[in-house]
């Protein structure tokens, strides 16, 4: 779904005190000033508040918007927040008060808790993009839920509900019985993967698992998800289907060898890619993510000179034919944009 915007136009605790004092619903102040249009001829300045630097998604992310950004008479920095949801406010608010940047594109950790910062950002005249999760109270919609921002999203949910259908799809192929499916959260509690878990869940319990085990937190590094693994063959050794994070799925894939076990990755690397190519893993939900941070940046310097670009777009069905679910069919043939 695409809208046509008029131009010109993890310290959770401290996470709930920031969104406690914010309802991202409320639009009071959100229009502010009209962004100001920029000159062809000016070099603008383009920040990058990415999930974490150590993160290849977003490593992967960067790489779009630098690429895009030197190509177009831009130049672009990476604020690291490194996962935490206050960090991530504070260096926006921070940037917002310095008036560093043209355009500020919001890869955020709590979309609850951005919405104020994000307010401000638009207020202040500053063209922003919001980048892969909404922000705002809402992690079903790729509609913008703070005026003024545009937004290319891909919904928690819909992430959530394409990894149970691969997961279900995965089920027959090891299993002629009924299906024990282990989901493993990324971050315990965290807005993000907490929307996109229930979704799941919901979504295989909807579509006839047998069992669904989903207290088990993966995380998003080889090591979180062989502990994972080892925890879960502990409690549940007749489990059939493992979703979990590309990079945790990693670490847990090695240890279901000899069993009749099938992974469904959340994530497009090359490992991941490989690992469904060799059959190791039924699919996994491949979002082209280098390919999305250039679109964002695209977005957002158009918009920052004045030219109507789309305010709502869905990633997956804009930028894959095969709305981000790749199993081994839909992969053949593509690379990815990124290494874990």
């Amino acid at each position: 779904m695409i809208r046509i915007a008029r131009p010109l136009a993890v310290g959770l605790a401290a996470v709930a005190a920031l969104t406690a004092c914010s309802n991202p619903n409320n639009n009071d102040n959100a229009a502010g000033s009209a962004a100001s249009v920029a000159p062809a001829d000016k070099k603008l300045s383009i920040g990058f508040f990415g999930f974490a630097k150590a993160n290849s998604f977003a490593q992967a992310t960067w790489a779009g918007v630098q690429e895009y950004a030197n190509a177009n008479n831009a130049e672009a920095t990476f604020l690291d927040s490194n996962f935490d949801g206050p960090t991530q406010v504070n260096q926006l608010q921070d940037a917002v008060t310095s008036k560093r940047y043209d355009v500020v594109i919001v890869q955020a950790n709590d979309g609850t808790a951005m919405v104020n910062p994000v307010k401000q950002a638009v207020a202040a005249g500053i063209t922003v993009v919001i980048e892969f999760t909404p922000v705002g109270g809402k992690y079903d919609t790729i509609e913008p839920q703070v005026p003024g921002t545009v937004n290319i999203i891909d919904p928690p949910t819909v992430n959530g509900d394409g990894l149970a259908k691969m997961a279900l799809e995965g089920c027959k192929t090891v299993t002629d019985a009924a299906c024990k499916v282990a989901y493993f959260q990324g971050f315990a509690n965290y807005p993000l993967d907490t929307a996109r878990t229930d979704a799941a869940v919901k979504a295989l319990k909807a579509g006839g698992a047998a069992e669904v085990i989903s207290n088990f937190v993966g995380g998003y590094t080889p090591d979180s998800g062989r502990g994972a693994m080892q925890n879960l063959l502990q409690a549940h050794p007749d489990v059939n289907v493992v979703i979990g994070s590309s990079q945790a799925l990693q670490g847990a894939t090695p240890l279901a060898a000899g069993k009749k076990i099938t992974f469904v990755g959340n994530g497009g690397s090359q490992q991941a890619y490989d690992f469904v190519a060799k059959g190791t893993w039924y699919g996994t939900y491949a979002m082209p993510e280098k390919a999305q941070g250039a679109k964002a940046a695209e977005l957002g310097i158009k918009k920052a000179r004045g030219e109507s670009v789309p305010e709502a777009t869905d990633a997956c069905t804009t930028l894959t034919d095969y709305a981000c679910l790749g199993t081994k069919d839909k992969l053949a043939g593509k690379t990815a944009d990124y290494s874990d």
